[in-house]
């Protein structure tokens, strides 16, 4: 009900024919697009998101900043003093300035501490630690690692947001894909078929994490229905998001396991095309080779992402997830290609 009674009002925004359009009060700061489909790029140092926070237009700047990233999916800023404490204000006032609904907040995920430094709603994003390389195997492909947050959950993430402060001498960029172009780049029958069939979304292999460390799966993870200790949840193969309303396939290797109204077989064969689909086509994709302290913002529902595992030694960052609401899709919905024209 809360995405069906927003849609309406939202799908004047599809109309905006360029990324600067989109930027509303951020139109001040200067910023590029890092490819044509996904990624821009605030690269001025003295643009700092912890001033977001404080300024007179904070709320302008906060919502402008969270429809930018849905539209563009990923947006990236230099060097910045923000907070960890601050990370969680700015994730929270951005879903509840663009509709999150009231039962959703932070993520708590499966396997984060409870630490009096962090809180269990920061996922410590680390080499030698934390969630980054929970069961990834450095001689299976790269591209086995594509995700989006949480898509396990009943309500899975709207924005994350990550900040990498310890960094190896060489390597472990982050990719991320774009969910919309995604479904754009498949045929119309394609997208017909894909269109109203749902999917099985499994991160039941947390528990083997949990087992070896010693420490509880968190039972409530920052909605009511996210809760627990079955890691499970059904979602929409092409979902529409709720700001936008574009349309976005919404599967990832990691997480989805089995098209429900498939045979075994079926299902097996889609998937497998599908991951390939959001792996091989480098035209929807942007690669980010991260400074110290720099920020990424994306939006679950409408991008995936992986880390380059290619680094020795230690790279750790600190990561904050807000929860969104239960995906769905709207006929109603348009694709990005067909709403902007392009």
């Amino acid at each position: 009900m809360f995405a069906l009674l927003r849609l309406p009002v939202l799908m004047g925004v599809r109309r905006l024919g360029t990324s600067a359009s989109l930027h509303g009060s951020l139109a001040t700061f200067v910023s590029y697009d890092l490819t044509p489909h996904i990624g821009t790029h605030f690269p001025d140092p003295l643009v700092q998101l912890s001033s977001f926070l404080t300024e007179d237009r904070s709320s302008d700047l906060i919502r402008d900043l969270a429809t930018l990233v849905s539209h563009r999916g990923v947006v990236f800023f230099t060097n910045q003093d923000v907070t960890v404490e601050q990370q969680k204000q700015l994730m929270l006032r951005m879903g509840e300035l663009t509709g999150r609904p009231e039962t959703s907040g932070l993520h708590k995920h499966p396997i984060s501490e409870d630490s009096p430094e962090l809180g269990a709603d920061v996922s410590v994003i680390s080499a030698i630690g934390g969630i980054a390389r929970a069961g990834v195997d450095l001689k299976s492909r790269a591209s086995s690692g594509w995700h989006s947050d949480i898509s396990f959950e009943p309500v899975p993430a709207d924005y994350s947001m990550l900040k990498m402060h310890t960094l190896p001498r060489v390597g472990g960029d982050t990719l991320w894909a774009s969910g919309y172009e995604a479904y754009d780049k498949l045929s119309p029958a394609y997208q017909r078929f894909l269109e109203g069939l749902t999917a099985l979304h499994d991160g039941n292999f947390f528990h083997d994490s949990a087992q070896s460390q010693n420490i509880p799966i968190q039972p409530r993870r920052g909605s009511p229905f996210n809760v627990g200790e079955d890691l499970r949840a059904i979602h929409p193969i092409i979902r529409t998001h709720p700001i936008t309303g574009f349309k976005a396939l919404y599967v990832n290797r990691s997480f989805t396991t089995r098209v429900l109204e498939l045979t075994k077989e079926e299902s097996d064969h889609q998937l497998e095309y599908l991951f390939r689909h959001i792996a091989e086509n480098h035209d929807l994709q942007v690669r980010y080779r991260w400074a110290q302290n720099d920020v990424a913002i994306w939006d679950n529902r409408a991008v995936f992402h992986t880390a380059t595992n290619d680094y020795g030694g230690d790279r750790q960052g600190n990561r904050v997830v807000g929860v969104g609401e239960k995906p769905f899709f709207d006929q109603r919905s348009q694709s990005r290609r067909d709403a902007l024209g392009v």
